[in-house]
């Protein structure tokens, strides 16, 4: 049996780190806006030859064989992969994995992936989840990885796809698809890659540990970036993307005042190159201090902003919205 899975990235385009336990439940109206993008992230399950499981990535060129689960947890306890199908716990597999996202880029690449491959595994052992269960999962066994709290955003882009408000309050977390021509969206957008990874828990750990002790100044910026992700999505659905853009902007500069760490100098260049080619606004993808930035343009501006921020030592990344959301073949 061969199962093949995919599943978008995502831009964040406003109200990200609200999206974080318990931090939505002290702020109004509190939602996070976000588009999948085209950049997916890939897995394959299929049976193995022998009887050990075999851990396969693409992007490293790496290969881990396990010969059992239970006894190989210590080995590879910070392995997302290996999380994941001692979870299944099938019987012995090949799990090949890809993401056309650089490492590190803050686009959900890690979340699309697991995503994709809890999507496989339960596909492969016959579990039978429910689209909401697999994203309750993809994010629970992701937080044991990384050991710290996750935002609920980024699983929601890998399984709907498209442009979307996720919504968070005492009653629960609820998505909705926004009224957004993913083609106008696209064609504004440019993303691309400073060439830095970054540590996106690190960061937004330090802002939730603030905000519960009671720090003034984050409570306020965060209610700051809330009523931003109100005034975009209105901007959206008008399609103002005039309106958009301010926001975009807007949100950036509070961000680096809610945690400085976000920006470098290398990425403080970048933008101010790209805004001088004729981009509207700019900011960092996810919680920052690496990864990619996304600039917003009018159409007629994107070529030669993408070909200045090419000349600066960026990595241009090919992407435009992704409307199909997590994708399964079963062969």
């Amino acid at each position: 049996m061969l199962v093949h899975s995919s599943a978008p990235t995502r831009l964040d385009l406003a109200g990200g780190t609200l999206d974080i336990w318990p931090l939505y439940l002290f702020h109004r109206n509190s939602q996070t806006l976000n588009a999948a993008l085209s950049l997916k992230a890939e897995c394959t399950v299929s049976t193995s030859k022998d009887q050990s499981w075999h851990i396969e990535s693409q992007d490293t060129n790496e290969t881990i064989e396990i010969t059992e689960l239970e006894n190989s947890h210590n080995a590879f306890r910070n392995n997302l992969v290996y999380r994941v199908l001692q979870h299944f716990r099938p019987n012995p597999v090949t799990i090949t994995t890809r993401s056309d996202s650089p490492i590190g880029a803050g686009l959900a690449g890690s979340s699309a992936l697991t995503v994709a491959l809890c999507a496989a595994l339960s596909q492969y052992t016959k579990t039978g989840h429910s689209p909401e269960s697999l994203m309750s999962l993809a994010a629970n066994l992701e937080v044991q990885v990384l050991g710290v709290p996750t935002g609920v955003q980024d699983y929601r882009p890998a399984m709907h796809g498209g442009v979307s408000a996720v919504e968070m309050g005492p009653a629960g977390i609820t998505r909705t698809g926004l009224k957004v021509d993913p083609k106008e969206l696209s064609q504004r957008l440019i993303v691309v890659y400073t060439g830095q990874s970054r540590n996106s828990g690190v960061n937004n750990w330090e802002i939730t540990k603030r905000h519960i002790n009671g720090d003034s100044d984050i409570i306020e910026l965060l209610d700051e970036i809330s009523q931003v992700a109100v005034a975009m999505r209105v901007a959206l659905e008008a399609a103002d993307w005039a309106q958009v853009s301010r926001q975009l902007a807007h949100e950036w500069s509070l961000r680096k005042r809610l945690a400085p760490t976000v920006t470098t100098p290398p990425i403080e260049k970048l933008i101010q190159h790209g805004l001088a080619a004729g981009a509207q606004a700019a900011k960092i993808c996810g919680a920052g201090g690496g990864g990619c930035i996304l600039f917003m343009a009018e159409p007629l501006a994107v070529p030669s902003i993408r070909k200045t921020l090419a000349e600066k030592g960026a990595s241009v990344l090919d992407t435009q919205v992704n409307t199909d959301g997590l994708q399964i073949d079963v062969g």
